[in-house]
């Protein structure tokens, strides 16, 4: 049956060429418009870890002076090196990961290639393992390399192919300013969505090209990028960073749920307590334990616009729907002679009903078809934007799913209306009026 109803609609579309070009041109704007929109949405406010962010805290401290103290308010969003060190190595997580970012000078060995600077990650050894970080070649390094402060990288893909042709380097040399490096890993592409683990560099930037331990970075005083905010007599001298008042790292820790967030979330308030006996913390215990994905939500990650273009185009959307529903209301009301013979011949009112809405599916699903082009469109539009997310607008097959999905489901409840006063058509008048 849904084949003959098939066959009805295709000819019942070829016979009234304009008004089906005008539906189909209809629904095509309206998805294309809210496809774009919802798929820049959908890549920006995605999990940049999924399976594992419900078990990724970002634990927050309040070290300052009584200065502009308010009861309440939000604590700083980044550690001191003491309180940061004392979190590490106090090791209650299953992981834990103290980091900061920077930019560090290469100096190739091949002749003929420039000396450049490259962006770098300062952590410790449990980042890779705790961001389910993948390796191409090689390994990370242990906590002992941090201990010792070794001379030990890990590159990235992109600069293993630009300074090794692709080859497995571990084992290489790798100069940084005038030190040493021996390569110990290579990571495969990976670059998590939003920037999660240090939103200071940019939410959705690229990941660095260059990891190394954070104590032999300091050691080497390797420049220190991102923000720095110190209070009292502290100041932001990079020499002496391990001691001023300043917060400057990042701290994650792995938890096995949120069951441990309430025992952790206790050992960070005696902890402030013990600090604050020792005359380090002023203020009252103040302490934050948001997951991964609160974290984002604090730092509003995605941008407001965003959300706003989306609504708007939703709302495109409905006008476009009820251009539609007045297009097949005439349509249908045009044909009343046709399906009122076809009521004489026998069909029932639920028979013509599902023969018109298997019209409007097709209907739909035309749409479907050019709203999907001009959503790749749309996104090829929003890449050529300065935007830091612009080179993320890509379609993926959830959203291709998704596109179809709503230009059908949007066509058939467009088509609910027309359909429904199509079929209160009384046959015996029809024909009289034949």
């Amino acid at each position: 049956m849904f084949g003959y109803y098939l066959d009805l609609a295709l000819r019942s579309l070829r016979r009234n060429k304009m008004l089906t070009a005008l539906m189909v041109l209809a629904i095509a704007l309206g998805i294309g418009a809210s496809m774009t929109t919802l798929t820049v949405l959908h890549v920006l406010s995605g999990d940049p870890m999924p399976g594992r962010s419900a078990t990724l805290f970002y634990p927050q401290l309040d070290p300052q002076d009584m200065d502009g103290y308010e009861p309440g308010k939000e604590p700083m969003q980044q550690v001191t090196w003491i309180d940061g060190m004392n979190l590490l190595h106090a090791k209650r997580g299953l992981r834990q990961a103290l980091m900061t970012g920077g930019a560090v000078p290469v100096q190739p060995a091949q002749s003929g290639m420039d000396p450049f600077y490259s962006d770098a990650r300062y952590t410790s050894n449990d980042f890779f393992a705790m961001f389910q970080v993948p390796f191409l070649y090689g390994r990370g390094w242990s906590e002992a390399d941090d201990n010792d402060k070794a001379r030990v990288v890990v590159i990235t893909r992109t600069l293993n192919e630009k300074l090794f042709a692709g080859k497995d380097s571990t084992g290489q040399t790798l100069r940084m300013g005038d030190t040493a490096f021996r390569i110990i890993g290579v990571l495969d592409s990976w670059r998590p969505n939003p920037h999660f683990y240090d939103m200071n560099m940019g939410n959705y930037v690229a990941s660095e090209d260059v990891f190394l331990p954070l104590t032999t970075a300091r050691e080497l005083r390797f420049d220190h990028n991102g923000s720095t905010d110190c209070w009292g007599t502290g100041g932001g001298d990079e020499e002496h960073m391990e001691t001023a008042p300043c917060v400057w790292l990042q701290f994650w820790v792995q938890l096995s749920g949120v069951s441990d967030a309430a025992t952790y979330k206790e050992f960070l308030v005696h902890y402030s307590q013990e600090q604050k006996a020792m005359g380090r913390f002023q203020r009252p215990p103040n302490v934050r334990l948001p997951t991964l994905m609160e974290w984002l939500d604090i730092n509003k990650v995605v941008p407001g616009d965003v959300r706003l273009q989306t609504w708007l185009a939703f709302g495109f959307l409905l006008v476009c729907l009820v251009n539609t529903i007045g297009l097949m209301l005439a349509k249908f009301l045009r044909r009343s002679g046709e399906l009122g013979v076809r009521r004489a011949l026998g069909a029932s009112k639920r028979e013509v009903f599902a023969q018109l809405l298997v019209e409007s599916g097709v209907i739909g699903l035309a749409g479907g078809m050019g709203g999907l082009l001009l959503a790749f469109l749309g996104l090829w539009l929003v890449r050529k934007q300065p935007s830091d997310y612009a080179a993320l607008a890509h379609l993926d097959m959830s959203m291709l799913l998704i596109t179809f999905l709503l230009a059908v489901g949007s066509s058939l409840l467009a088509g609910l209306l027309p359909a429904w006063r199509a079929c209160q058509i009384t046959p015996a008048l029809q024909l009289k009026s034949q």
